[in-house]
């Protein structure tokens, strides 16, 4: 072997080994969005029990049944959205971005980036805040039937590819959900049965979000999407859908009185604080690693959070800060990890891992011939 091709060899197997690390680090970020997916929505519930929040929910309050549920989710929701959108936006001026996201909201596919986010945000992001305070933490399994519906729904408007191995997939999760109202059920509990369904409400919002700001991010930096999400939803909810909330509980003052209200709780700000900056990190996150390691996997790695956010509502909320009632059923952890084998089916033949596992063999087999 003379010393170009000793080079070339050289340069193949370096390029081989960077190309490798940067796979495994688009594995281990996305895996990352789907854990603080989880972190989010524990201190988001962790925030909605402090401060005025627990004063709200004391009874005598005089707040009623519909307030309490839909109208202060819609508050919570309005808050880590708002927060988000202010990091994210930090984000992009940090990195002299904030132009190119003014320039991008006047194109069309900035435009659709806003369509999805009115889907993924008012919309599935309250529905999914009502599902955690009405179901607790079964609420990110029944959510994360998004993957499954936005593979149904690609199908029906893009003519995307459903074949047999994602067809099980979505069977499976499914079966998932029944799993889990069969919990609710057999509980007795019809708040959480409702919570549940309220939170399919947000894998549908999400599944949407997903089709269509498959095609209007294809054009749009992953950052600057993330930043025109997150502050379209922050907007819309506290311009549009909290006070929608409050002429529909007959009182309009109420949305400026319980949003100054909320902002000015010193006992809960905190904690809403980590929930939109994690909000933030979950997204942008999910963008990156599926930049990294591809869109298949990268679906299946942010869909774990249908396993961790009830494994850091656990912890958080009943382990650590002692709240009750977030001890999980063994039939909730399995029906979780059901879930997740039915994403990872959707997303990705696990074939195919073991096929680079068996192509990496027979190549150090070769060479120690």
């Amino acid at each position: 072997m003379n010393t170009q091709q000793l080079n070339r060899q050289q340069t193949e197997e370096k390029y081989k080994a960077l190309k490798n690390n940067f796979f495994k680090r688009g594995i281990l970020i996305g895996g990352m969005s789907g854990l603080l997916y989880g972190v989010y929505s524990a201190f988001l519930t962790l925030g909605m029990s402090r401060g005025i929040w627990a004063d709200w929910q004391a009874p005598g309050s005089g707040l009623s049944v519909f307030i309490l549920t839909y109208m202060l989710s819609a508050i919570g929701s309005s808050i880590n959205d708002t927060i988000s959108g202010l990091f994210s936006l930090a984000n992009v001026t940090a990195k002299g971005k904030l132009k190119d996201f003014l320039r991008t909201m006047r194109t069309k596919p900035g435009w659709i980036m806003v369509l999805a986010a009115l889907f993924g945000g008012p919309l599935a992001n309250t529905a999914y805040v009502i599902g955690l305070q009405m179901a607790g933490s079964m609420a990110a399994p029944v959510s994360a039937l998004c993957v499954a519906i936005g593979a149904l729904l690609g199908r029906i408007l893009y003519k995307q590819t459903l074949n047999l191995r994602m067809a099980a997939g979505i069977v499976l999760c499914f079966a998932a959900t029944v799993m889990i109202g069969g919990t609710a059920l057999s509980a007795m509990n019809s708040q959480v049965l409702l919570g549940c369904a309220i939170s399919f409400i947000a894998a549908l919002g999400w599944g949407i979000e997903g089709c269509v700001a498959g095609h209007g991010t294809a054009l749009i930096d992953s950052e600057i999407g993330i930043t025109i999400r997150q502050c379209t939803s922050g907007i819309v909810n506290t311009l549009v859908l909290v006070p929608l909330f409050a002429v529909l509980a007959g009182n309009i003052t109420l949305a400026p009185q319980l949003l100054g209200q909320a902002w000015s709780s010193a006992g809960a700000m905190p904690f809403f604080v980590i929930s939109g900056f994690c909000a933030m990190l979950t997204f942008s996150m999910w963008y990156k690693g599926t930049s990294m390691c591809g869109a298949a996997l990268g679906m299946a790695l942010n869909g774990t959070y249908s396993f961790f956010t009830p494994l850091c509502c656990w912890i958080l909320l009943g382990l650590i800060f002692r709240e009750p009632g977030w001890a999980i059923t063994p039939i909730g952890w399995v029906s979780a990890l059901v879930m997740f084998c039915g994403i990872v089916l959707i997303a990705m033949d696990p074939r195919q891992l073991f096929q680079k596992k068996s192509t990496q063999k027979q190549k150090l087999i070769k060479a120690k011939n």
